[in-house]
């Protein structure tokens, strides 16, 4: 009887251990939650090209600081957001996209941190009603990418991508997946009405996925031209692909915003991240990428001939964001309406 009893004993402590250590995700998850609180996590629609060097760049300033980071598209990025504030929490401190009507959104929504650099003083600003909610981390550029070995006589206007030797085979981003490009297209919208895009569909323009696909799929020849953001555009390139980067005179200037998330525990490494992503080092960085910085104090190599950040907002298509906001999903069901196949 004594045996009997003392196997049940240690049957019944064995269960409460496994029920402890396994309950609603027990102790396991709440002891591994104070190494995440201690990371910087930054939501990003920059491409591993550009974002890696910044983080290292900004690690090595600030060796007490871990960060991490998660690139996307800002469609989907934007949706994340929308999910964690769902379920309580936004699991990101610093978010730095090319999607200006989302900040504008958030800010009006009240979730960013308002925080006026020190740095900032260094920078141009391409917005004009700025409060301290989010700062131009970089002004990208898009153009028209041609794969050389398909177009030989390299596109001077928009209009030329009317010419027969675009019929099937230019290539737009999905606006409702990429910030760059839907900003593109309002942007050309603005500039030349939907009537551009009419054309475009007539000879034969398709839609593609995301940003950084339209120039995979326009190195491969499945496509022979696209409307293309310029650091990854430059980054394949410098890899070998038979791209040639062209800028119309209306040139699309899209600034980058990066802004912090109100409530982050980790306000003071996100403050030090934005400081940094405005130095002149990090933004030495983003020229050598091949897209504006956001210093005048910093040169953009010859090669990739582009203006200075002044004259690049001087030359650059004007647009109100805040409008943008208002007609950001009536702008992408109108281009997708265009776009679409037809049945």
């Amino acid at each position: 009887m004594a045996k009997k009893t003392s196997l049940w004993a240690l049957l019944l402590v064995m269960l409460v251990t496994m029920l402890t250590a396994g309950c609603g995700g027990g102790g396991g998850e709440k002891k591994a939650a104070p190494a995440n609180d201690k990371k910087l996590i930054i939501y990003t629609s920059m491409k591993e090209s550009l974002i890696k060097g910044i983080v290292e760049g900004f690690k090595k300033q600030n060796p007490d600081i871990d960060v991490d980071y998660q690139s996307a598209g800002a469609g989907k990025l934007m949706a994340k957001i929308a999910a964690e504030r769902q379920s309580g929490k936004i699991l990101a401190d610093v978010i730095w996209t090319s999607e200006v009507p989302d900040f504008y959104k958030m800010k009006d929504e009240g979730i960013l941190e308002k925080y006026q650099s020190p740095v900032l003083k260094e920078t141009v600003n391409p917005f004009n009603d700025y409060d301290g909610s989010f700062h131009a981390a970089r002004l990208g550029t898009l153009g028209i990418i041609i794969n050389t070995d398909k177009v030989k006589t390299a596109p001077t206007q928009w209009s030329d991508l009317l010419k027969p030797e675009y019929k099937n085979g230019f290539g737009i981003a999905n606006p409702a997946l990429s910030g760059t490009s839907y900003m593109s297209v309002a942007l050309l919208e603005k500039q030349f009405g939907w009537k551009f895009f009419e054309d475009i569909k007539a000879n034969g323009g398709r839609i593609g996925k995301g940003s950084g696909q339209v120039i995979d799929d326009t190195a491969s020849g499945e496509l022979v031209s696209s409307l293309a953001v310029d650091y990854i555009t430059n980054a394949k390139i410098a890899k070998g692909a038979h791209l040639q980067m062209c800028y119309p005179p209306e040139l699309l200037v899209v600034p980058s915003p990066v802004a912090i998330f109100k409530g982050t525990p980790k306000l003071d490494a996100a403050k030090k991240f934005v400081d940094y992503l405005l130095s002149k080092e990090a933004q030495t960085l983003v020229a050598q990428q091949g897209t504006i910085p956001v210093r005048e104090d910093v040169e953009i190599p010859a090669k990739f001939n582009l203006p200075a950040p002044k004259a690049a907002l001087e030359k650059s298509i004007k647009i109100d964001y805040k409008e943008a906001v208002k007609t950001k999903e009536e702008t992408i069901k109108k281009f997708s309406d265009i776009m679409q196949v037809k049945k």
